[in-house]
This record gives structure tokens, sequence and C-alpha cells, in this order.
């Protein structure tokens, strides 16, 4: 795979042990083509380390390195997996000479390649456009067991990333070429997005939003004392497909929580609903793979925003593989 490189052991530290209390000492570093199909269920983190969609965007760059700043958050965080979970850093899909295109077939493939050896996914980015590559690895896989299932994606995120891409796809065109695909195919595009902000979309995008039939949640509503509505919501989303995918932008948290990101807006929601929302999405039994976007550590303070990924992975794993 050109477009890669392998996992850094030294993102990796933090207290010692020695009896992997530590996410540093229960984590292994493994070449992507050297990921075992585990005998029981396993984790692996693995890297979108681009930001020429956010760039093309025109975006605040730097999201390149938020990968890497996640994994070394992550690293310092106890461990509560069963010992029989392993936790696997596979690397990173990196982007070269701009081509953000390659980047995100790469990804594809690495993503198909997981889910065929029984792994559970966890991408980190990297900019949005993490999705649009990381949803065909699904697919793939998907397609490639014959079964025909659906794949419904819940987004997090103040924006819709429904652009359509007049002169370039970027890190807000994901979903609109998603749409446009499952079109061609005659397939269903399910989409659900929590904590949309209309100081962050134009009339034009939830014009888009309607034509294309998404179900989404304004950000005034997306709010912990609505949860149970919120919830009503999303099981009923999650009953008309088969396979749920997640996508976080890190950008819909408001700012207080996370300065790091592409696009910051104090207007953000809050880690609670979400941590709320995931909860619900996990029992359901049909999450099939999770990705974090727009970490921008440039602008991070104090590491904030890469604490809260890395809290949020741990919600995660720790949700998923109780």
């Amino acid at each position: 795979m050109k477009n890669y490189s392998q996992p850094n052991t030294e993102l990796w530290q933090g207290r010692t042990s020695n009896k992997s209390l530590y996410l540093h000492e229960k984590v292994k570093c493994v070449p992507l083509d050297e990921i075992p199909e585990p005998p029981k269920k396993s984790i692996c983190l693995l890297g979108y380390a681009c930001h020429e969609g956010v760039k093309r965007n025109q975006g605040r760059i730097g999201a390149v390195d938020g990968p890497n700043a996640i994994k070394s958050s992550l690293g310092k965080m106890p461990n509560h997996l069963p010992s029989t979970v392993q936790l696997y850093d596979a690397g990173n899909v990196i982007c070269l000479d701009e081509n953000m295109e390659a980047a995100q077939t790469d990804l594809a493939a690495a993503v198909a390649m997981l889910l065929d050896k029984r792994q559970f996914p966890i991408v980190l980015g990297g900019g949005h456009d993490v999705a649009y590559g990381h949803y065909h690895g699904i697919k793939k896989h998907l397609d490639s067991k014959r079964e025909g299932q659906s794949i419904g994606i819940i987004n997090f995120d103040a924006h819709f990333d429904l652009r359509q891409n007049i002169q370039t796809n970027n890190s807000g065109t994901p979903f609109y070429q998603i749409a446009l695909e499952c079109e061609q195919e005659g397939t269903d595009f399910k989409y659900l997005c929590l904590g949309i902000r209309k100081d962050a979309n134009d009339r034009n995008l939830f014009q888009t939003a309607k034509e294309l039939d998404v179900t989404y949640v304004l950000s005034d509503t997306f709010q912990i004392h609505f949860l149970d509505e919120i919830n009503i919501w999303v099981n009923a989303f999650i009953k008309t497909v088969d396979k749920v995918y997640v996508t976080v932008d890190l950008d819909g948290f408001s700012s207080a929580y996370a300065p790091g990101v592409s696009a910051p807006s104090p207007m953000g929601f809050s880690p609670q609903i979400v941590l709320e929302c995931l909860k619900t999405i996990i029992t359901s039994g049909k999450l099939i793979s999770v990705d974090l976007a727009e970490m921008n550590p440039k602008f991070d303070v104090d590491g904030q925003t890469a604490k809260l990924a890395a809290s949020l992975v741990h919600h995660i794993t720790d949700l998923q593989f109780p």
C-alpha cells in the first residue's frame, strides 16, 4: 500500500505498571498487512493522516497530525479491556502529493481488510473526507459477503457535509458523494445527523438534506434534557438498517471542549449527550465501525481536544467490549 506509514511505538507512553493497567501497555503495534484474524474480538486503530480535504474546503490545516495526537493521549489512559480482547495500532493511511482520492481508496481497502479479519476498526482523522473512504471500506466488506446488508450512517456533527462538489471533492462533500452513488446504484441513502447548526449550514445545504431525505436533529434540540426524544429518533433510524457506521466530527463539540479542530465554534454540543447516544447505538448490536474526524493538534489547548477524542475511543471500546 503506497499511502501508508507503519505504527510508531514511541507514541505509546505513560505510567508503567507491568500489569497492563494502561493502554500503552496493552496495545500491540503491528503493520497493517500483518494484523491477524483473532480467535475472539479485537480492536484495531487506524489513522487517516490527511488534511487535504480541509485545505480544499478552505479550513484550518493541521489535521494531518490528528491521528498521532489521539493515539498519544489514549496510551496514557487506563486499560479496562478484558484480557481476551486485543488492541492493535496498525499505523496510518497517509496522503501523498495532495492526492486525497488515492488516500481514500487505500483507506477503503484497509478498512475492508480489517473487517474481513473480524477486527473492529476505529479510524482516527484527519479531515472528514475520512468518511468517504471509510464508508467504502465497509461497503466493500459487506458486498463481498453477498448478503445485501444496508449501511446507516450516524454523524455527530455541526455540519451536514453535503456540499455539492462543483470543483473538487473535499472534507465538506463526503456524504453528498455517497448519496449520489446510492442513487446510481438504486439503494437507499440512510443518513442521520445529530447536532446540526443553522449558523453553520446555508439554506442550500438544508434544501439538499431535504431532497435526500436526511434525518437530522438541530443543535438546540441535541441536548441532554431531550435525551429520551433523541433516543427515539436514533432507535427508529437503527431499525431501518442492517449495520451502523458512526462518524464523530470533533468540530461539532463546543470549542470549550474541543478547541483543536478545523472549524471551531463555542455553539457546539457537549460530550455528555454524545456519550449517551453512543451507548444507545452500541447496545443495538449493529455498530460495525467508527471514526473520529477533524482533530487538529496545531490549534489544541493543553491537549484538551486530543484527550476528548481519546476519551471517546475509551468509552466506545468499553461499551463494545465489556
